[in-house]
């Protein structure tokens, strides 16, 4: 695997930027943004700095590209933080000035469509950090998640190891941001089952790739995914969207990642929690447990076809399901199927 460069962590008192290389929903949703940004302040000490896009809908690719390049230029920028994600980062990526981003490395946060800039910056050769997003995690309805907030607080400041935490809670049902008193209250929770873990009972090192699964798609089809050699010996990061793709699709996804030859090169593979409910899709909780368990065995069918020595830990706690931990992406990871611990650096 290709070397990566750790960039420079940010300190409280710091200025860190606050973009929207997706979608603008901060214009849509004011009230949860300026929950978040209050909450950056107060909880971390940080300074957001706002860029022209941020708040705009369906804005210009190029000004997106823009406002992200510009944020990496900036010396008194120490960090880039995503409001959250959407679903055409990919338009975007081309326009990004990429001797900018790689001579100015700076710790990224982002997720769900975020995955075309965590992807591109890996090619970069610049770790950044899948999880993080103002919208859904600093303006997370009634109080941040513990969970969330630690990881974090750890990511943004810390550089060394760190164990994940199983959640003892967790949903997948947010409060509605149409209603500004659903603030006020804190989103439904249910209790946390722990990890799974399938695969040989041994301990995996290795740097992270993956994402977002759909997004991963995209990526692959437009031709911007690392070869299969350069991404050998990754531990690979696979979440699915509120979008809530069937099991069979997950399958085929998973099964064309095969055929390219990626599955195999994968030591372990951490599998988020699947999110299954969405406001369109109101899944009752037999259906959710259903969904969850197709979606295990699509993954568990297709590392069985293609990767039979891979680790395999489903439900942990990163994606689009909340609490959401933070996973350094390109950064180091420890898998032990023995112990059944997962520790990450930061």
């Amino acid at each position: 695997m290709t070397s990566l460069v750790e960039p420079p962590k940010p300190r409280p008192g710091d200025r860190v930027a606050i973009v929207s290389p997706s979608a603008g929903l901060p214009g849509l949703f004011p009230h949860v943004y300026e929950l978040g940004l209050r909450r950056l302040r107060a909880e971390y000490g940080l300074e957001p700095v706002e860029y022209p896009t941020t708040r705009i809908m369906g804005a210009d690719p190029r000004d997106r590209a823009r406002d992200l390049t510009a944020a990496f230029a900036d010396p008194t920028i120490t960090a880039v933080l995503a409001t959250v994600g959407g679903d055409d980062l990919i338009t975007v990526t081309p326009h990004l000035d990429d001797e900018v981003l790689r001579a100015n490395p700076k710790p990224y946060f982002g997720y769900s469509d975020n995955t075309n800039v965590l992807n591109h910056l890996h090619r970069l050769g610049v770790v950044s950090y899948h999880g993080g997003s103002v919208l859904v995690h600093l303006g997370r309805p009634g109080a941040l998640h513990p969970l969330s907030a630690d990881s974090l607080r750890a990511a943004l400041f810390g550089s060394d190891w760190y164990d994940l935490t199983p959640a003892a809670q967790w949903g997948d049902e947010p409060n509605d941001w149409n209603d500004p008193a659903s603030l006020a209250a804190e989103p439904v929770m249910f209790p946390g089952t722990g990890w799974r873990w399938q695969g040989p009972a041994k301990v995996v090192e290795g740097r992270t790739w993956g994402g977002n699964l759909e997004v991963l798609h995209w990526l692959l089809a437009a031709d911007r995914v690392a070869p299969a050699a350069t991404l050998a010996g990754s531990v690979f990061l696979l979440e699915t969207s509120e979008e809530l793709p069937p099991a069979v699709e997950v399958y085929r996804m998973l099964r064309n990642l095969g055929e390219r030859g990626l599955l195999d090169g994968f030591p372990a593979a951490l599998v988020g929690r699947a999110k299954a409910w969405e406001f369109g899709r109101r899944l009752t909780p037999p259906e959710k447990k259903a969904y969850a368990e197709d979606q295990r065995a699509a993954v568990t069918r297709a590392f069985a076809e293609y990767a039979t020595d891979t680790v395999l830990v489903f439900d942990v706690d990163f994606g689009h399901t909340d609490p959401q931990l933070i996973i350094p992406y390109g950064g180091e990871v420890r898998v032990d199927a023995v112990r059944q611990r997962i520790s990450v650096r930061y």
